[in-house]
């Protein structure tokens, strides 16, 4: 279907960047524009970001990469798709003003509320609901603190928004949170796909009040209005889609096309996905959702709490032998530990890191896990360390990967993205510890923005399908294959790895 489109945006709210891109029709990007979010940190375990910063921020990367295109092309923009973090917790008015800032992810403030909603629903029942296990990170128990310690906000409050949503509603005047999101508030009945009414009776807070109407992913949810196209350079009329989690975007943006395909958007954190055609039990570590690709109806994914950050960890602490010897070759300090991981046998001499620095989701679902140096000895080397970070987080993959293989996932390789797949070093030693050949995406391929862009194109008729925005737009730079040597030692320490933390 030829609709004269050449052009659609993507649009990442991060936790830590705000970044746009627009795609062509040939499968390039066209233009790009980022800015850094600010997060604020009020006491322990609080973690909150400003929603009219986020506004304001859009509005500036909006502006920024229309600039880039000539006002013909402009003209053929074909819509926007945008995603965000998930879970935050947003209150607005009934008018949407922001009536305090946004509780994100990492936000860890709620552990007492959590505790009594799951006990008064029982954890059983309360997996049974949601189809996942409890965790700080998650809605219910936000918007119970929120009540509790900011009663007057509370009642002038009227929605709890996630980050896209607010900026659809900035952008069209419709509130509406989006199908894949919704699925990840713990908030949602995963069999009737409504609010759960068993957990507003445990919150005291009535849900199907307080959460906005479900849109998909890929439904068109309302046009750019003219204050909106003022602001942020748009053009007015233009579709907004209802857009979904980071996690689904990166999804497609990794370009999982066929079962048996794992994908790894690696940064901060770590993001694994898996295509299944069955169903996953509610009970179970990991369980499925459900997944726009065509012949795959059901996705795995999988949240490792440190990945990236488990690295930038060790170079706020314990390097700072590297840090002076970086500067003084006068080298980027993440390529020097990638050096210096190599001089390093496979194993680190028998040092295991575990990188629960703050607790474990996936499979562990432990706010209580700690991090942990173990086979420390007097002849350990500066090297051994360092690769011990690489391997520790690889190990932490693994063991993501042998529970979904356990529900049923067919593995048999992985394609990563990221800011962590610049490592070759990384690549190389998750090659080996999975003993998967690893695909390295292109720097562009993978981005977040990306699998929103491709979503728009889908839906604006830019490419007749998904399958064919991914062929032309995701491009594969290297393959690693697994060291045989390297997969001996790994194959050896992995059940120890596992067994250290049972």
């Amino acid at each position: 279907m030829d609709t004269g489109y050449t052009y659609v945006i993507g649009m990442d709210m991060g936790t830590t960047n705000i970044k746009a891109i627009i795609l062509r029709s040939d499968g390039a990007v066209a233009a790009e524009a980022s800015l850094p979010s600010t997060h604020y940190n009020p006491g322990l375990n609080m973690q909150e970001q400003d929603a009219e910063e986020w506004w304001e921020h859009v509005c500036w990367i909006l502006k920024s990469v229309t600039a880039q295109l000539r006002p013909q092309e402009r003209a053929k923009i074909g819509g926007i798709c945008i995603s965000s973090h998930t879970v935050s917790m947003l209150p607005v008015s009934e008018d949407g003003k922001p009536l305090y800032k946004a509780l994100t992810v990492q936000d860890g403030r709620s552990y007492e509320e959590m505790e009594e909603i799951v006990e008064k629903v029982g954890p059983d029942r309360f997996v049974q609901i949601v189809g996942g296990q409890p965790a700080v990170a998650f809605l219910p128990w936000k918007i119970l603190w929120y009540k509790r310690h900011e009663p007057e906000l509370f009642a002038k409050t009227r929605w709890y928004l996630q980050a896209s949503s607010f900026i659809n509603y900035r952008l069209t005047g419709v509130l509406m949170t989006d199908l894949d999101q919704a699925l990840r508030t713990q908030c949602l009945d995963r069999e009737t796909l409504e609010w759960s009414e068993e957990i507003s009776r445990a919150m005291g807070v009535d849900l199907k009040h307080f959460l906005p109407e479900i849109k998909l992913a890929q439904e068109v949810i309302g046009k750019v209005t003219p204050w909106a196209a003022e602001k942020t350079g748009l053009p007015e009329g233009m579709p907004v889609l209802g857009g979904c989690s980071d996690a689904l975007a990166a999804m497609v943006a990794i370009g999982l096309s066929r079962l048996g395909e794992c994908g790894e958007s690696s940064g901060t954190t770590s993001l694994i996905f898996a295509g299944t055609n069955v169903k996953s039990p509610a009970d179970v570590p990991v369980v499925t959702r459900p997944c726009p690709i065509e012949n795959m109806p059901w996705i795995f994914d999988a949240p490792i709490q440190a990945s990236g950050s488990a690295l930038k960890w060790f170079i706020d602490t314990l390097a700072g032998p590297e840090k002076e010897e970086a500067e003084r070759r006068g080298v980027n300090i993440y390529a020097y530990l990638n050096e210096l991981a190599l001089k390093a046998e496979a194993g680190s001499g028998g040092l295991l890191f575990f990188p629960y620095l703050q607790g474990e989701r996936a499979p562990l679902w432990n706010n209580y896990a700690s991090g942990m140096f173990i086979g420390m000895r007097l002849e350990m080397t500066r090297a051994q360390l360092t690769r011990s970070i690489f391997e520790g987080t690889a190990y932490a993959l693994r063991h993501v990967i042998e529970t979904l293989k356990a529900e049923g996932a067919g593995i048999d390789c992985l394609r990563i993205c990221g800011g962590g797949a610049r490592s070759r070093t990384w690549n190389r030693i998750k090659a080996s510890v999975l003993n998967l050949p690893v695909y390295v995406l292109n720097q562009t391929s993978g981005d977040v923005p990306v699998g929103d862009a491709l979503m728009a194109a889908d839906v604006t008729g830019m490419f007749a399908s998904l399958e064919e925005g991914v062929a032309k737009s995701i491009k594969v730079d290297e393959v690693i294959q697994p060291d045989p040597e390297w997969v001996k030692v790994y194959d050896k320490l992995y059940p120890y790895y596992v067994k250290m933390y049972q």
